[in-house]
């Protein structure tokens, strides 16, 4: 029996399958054009294994998860061109005739990270994924079920305080401007200082900038769910750069409430190679066999 995994990005389509024991047993990375040519792809890789018992699906968004809506299944109005009001989860399920669970990217990244924990005899009752990279969004797990009934979520929207060093730039987002998407995704380096993040020195000034905004949005989770942990993964983050964020958590939360150990509280994403999504989605798509 094998499990099915895909983490739809809105640059690509990481497809997996797992055994039982959430182990890659092949994978395949697509580039992801029109709905319609990534869809065929996607559907051959999985068509190969006729073993396949469940599926998936950790999708970029806004997606519709709520399963009384006629669009239930639907990544809805996207900013990425030509993917809006896409029925995702019908085209997988009338392809592919398996159980599929349906949930956003970042979901998927905070369930692989959850049931990690617990593989690791560490059963968390609560934990926040945030992703920054491209743009910015965050899962919640709290008694070991994911928040957001109406709708999942939308962390990377929440507006913050400006940096006093920061106040002339306009931020990106073209909702909110001064957003934590707007503020701190990858694309706002090259706005700011003119060079991708990775070209960017960790002395530059502008990562202290960003870490005063990171850590507000952790002082926010902190001050709202009280989650054992907070995970910080996406391209933007290092470890170095985490140092700075728990620096400014703490100035910012000033000693309201205790945390324990700061470094132990916000922290990198523990499954290697950008995997949390792939893991947890092999977790949910066994959730479906156990529940037939």
């Amino acid at each position: 029996m094998l499990l099915g995994s895909i983490e739809a990005g809105g640059t690509k389509f990481v497809c997996a399958v797992g055994n039982n024991d959430y182990q890659i047993v092949d994978s395949v990375v697509i580039k992801t054009t029109t709905p319609e040519e990534t869809f065929e792809k996607t559907i051959n890789f999985f068509k190969k294994y006729k073993d396949l018992a469940a599926l998936s699906i950790s999708s970029f968004g806004p997606i519709e998860i709520r399963k009384k809506s006629s669009k239930y299944g639907y990544i809805t109005d996207t900013p990425k061109e030509g993917w809006s009001n896409v029925n995702f989860l019908g085209t997988m399920k009338d392809a592919l005739n398996v159980p599929i669970y349906w949930t956003t990217d970042v979901n998927g990244s905070v369930y692989g990270e959850y049931i990690n924990f617990q593989k690791h005899g560490k059963d968390l009752d609560s934990i926040v994924y945030y992703t920054i990279g491209t743009g910015v969004g965050a899962g919640i797990i709290i008694n070991g079920k994911f928040i957001g009934d109406m709708g999942h979520p939308e962390l990377g929207h929440v507006k913050l305080k400006r940096h006093a060093d920061d106040l002339n730039f306009a931020g990106i987002c073209p909702y909110h401007k001064d957003c934590l998407e707007g503020l701190v995704s990858g694309p706002t380096f090259e706005k700011r200082v003119g060079k991708k993040g990775q070209d960017v020195p960790l002395t530059n000034h502008v990562w202290d900038i960003m870490a005063y905004y990171v850590a507000q949005a952790a002082v926010q989770m902190t001050l709202t769910f009280r989650p054992e942990k907070i995970v910080f993964g996406g391209g933007v983050v290092s470890e170095t750069f985490l140092k700075k964020v728990r620096a400014e958590f703490e100035k910012l939360l000033n000693g309201y409430i205790t945390i324990d150990n700061v470094d132990d509280y916000i922290i990198m994403p523990l499954i290697d190679d950008n995997g949390s999504a792939t893991y947890g989605n092999f977790a949910l798509a066994s959730s479906l066999i156990n529940k037939n």
